[in-house]
């Protein structure tokens, strides 16, 4: 028996609750709560109440909740990711709040919102790299699509195949181009390289899987030694081609979780292509998101790839990264007084940016004496400067004091 009713029984029995309370060990004002609840609840008051607080200040406020969740679905239904991190982004930059990601985490476990997944292979075993310059190395692969068909009406029927193709800039994520073709072929391959490098300038490296239309290196007898449309395009060009083990997908798995992206946005529109022209309206709409509306979880601060591909210098065929030059990629973060530390010839220098970018990630890129600080959110430039490398303190050249309004 619980002591509740032990004590509610003696109680009643006729004992006194100063007697009781000896017996069981409890104060006398416990006793009296105790019989002032059984005269008003009755048999429940046997039964264990919560520990919990009533009131909870520092609970996260309903709204923000709610909020939370809405974004949830409406990521989810739009076939974007929807996960603690995207969430939070977007709650910190559309909405000016800011939640943890394990906040949020438990705000979606506990409303059923995230499947729970089987165990994966640990990120810590994978061995990650990233080309350190926009135009460094473009990856490249092919999915396929399956069209609806054009005899119905609601697209809930599957026609035929098409494929559609990719060339991404390693650095960044962004995507330089995408189009659907019957079939791809080499042919197919170099014009669609030659076109993407005509509006962003020449890669200094290529990476892509053994496919045949990339690759004839690993073709069979009757083909082996020869090259692809694409192939003899770069050897023309002086960019060097890399291409991935067989059986080692995740050299390319950059471009691979990209297209896994894209599907799943794809397959998340209600109105699916019939036609490749309308999958290519598609595919052009969601460019423009991934690139430019989307915070990317692999880049810093969760930045676009159209920032991220604009923020530094352009690698170009034969950039030779040994040179005599002494070329640096810093990150920092601009300091309370305005300003970002630099070594250059063993000596700290301070640039000076502005104290109203006082905790701004920033990016520095130093080559030799000429130093360029870039928002690393962003990608804006907030300073383009050479040093002087007999002075301590890199002067903005604006007057002291606040800046004068109009």
């Amino acid at each position: 028996m619980s002591k509740r009713r032990l004590v509610i029984t003696a109680v009643l029995a006729g004992a006194t609750q100063s007697e009781v309370a000896r017996t069981y060990g409890v104060s006398q004002g416990w006793i009296s709560r105790l019989m002032a609840r059984y005269r008003e609840e009755g048999e429940t008051v046997f039964e264990p109440t919560s520990r919990a607080p009533k009131t909870s200040p520092t609970a996260t406020p309903t709204a923000t909740v709610d909020l939370v969740l809405q974004l949830r679905k409406e990521l989810t239904d739009a076939g974007h990711d929807a996960g603690a991190d995207t969430i939070g982004w977007h709650l910190a930059h559309h909405h000016g709040v800011r939640l943890s990601r394990a906040t949020i985490h438990r705000i979606l476990t506990r409303h059923g919102t995230v499947t729970p997944e089987p165990n994966k292979r640990p990120k810590s075993s994978y061995i990650r790299f990233e080309a350190e310059q926009p135009n460094e190395t473009w990856q490249s692969d092919f999915t396929h699509y399956r069209l609806a068909r054009t005899d119905d009406p609601a697209g809930t029927n599957t026609g035929v195949d098409v494929e559609v193709i990719t060339w991404l800039d390693d650095h960044s994520r962004y995507a330089l181009h995408i189009s659907a073709h019957p079939r791809i072929t080499a042919t197919i391959v170099a014009a669609t390289f030659t076109e993407t490098a005509g509006q962003h300038g020449y890669p200094a490296s290529t990476l892509t899987d053994n496919g045949m239309v990339y690759t004839v290196r690993l073709a069979g007898q009757g083909r082996r030694g020869g090259r692809t449309h694409l192939e003899a395009e770069l050897r023309r060009l002086g960019i060097r081609q890399k291409n991935s083990r067989p059986g080692h997908p995740t050299t390319c798995g950059k471009v691979e979780r990209f297209q896994q992206t894209m599907k799943n946005w794809l397959r998340a529109q209600p109105a699916q292509p019939r036609t490749l022209a309308q999958l290519q309206t598609l595919l052009d709409t969601f460019r423009t998101e991934y690139n430019q509306q989307r915070p990317h979880r692999s880049l810093a601060h969760r930045a676009t790839p159209a920032t991220a591909y604009t923020a530094r210098p352009k690698a170009s065929p034969g950039t030779d990264r040994s040179s005599d030059t002494h070329d640096r990629v810093l990150t920092s973060i601009i300091d309370s007084s305005g300003t970002v530390t630099a070594r250059v010839n063993g000596r700290l220098h301070h640039i000076g940016i502005g104290r109203t970018h006082a905790r701004t990630h920033v990016i520095v890129l130093i080559q030799d004496l000429h130093a360029r600080v870039v928002n690393a959110a962003t990608g804006e430039l907030l300073r383009d400067l050479v040093i002087d490398p007999t002075r301590d303190y890199q002067p903005t050249g604006r007057p002291p004091g606040p800046t004068k309004t109009k």
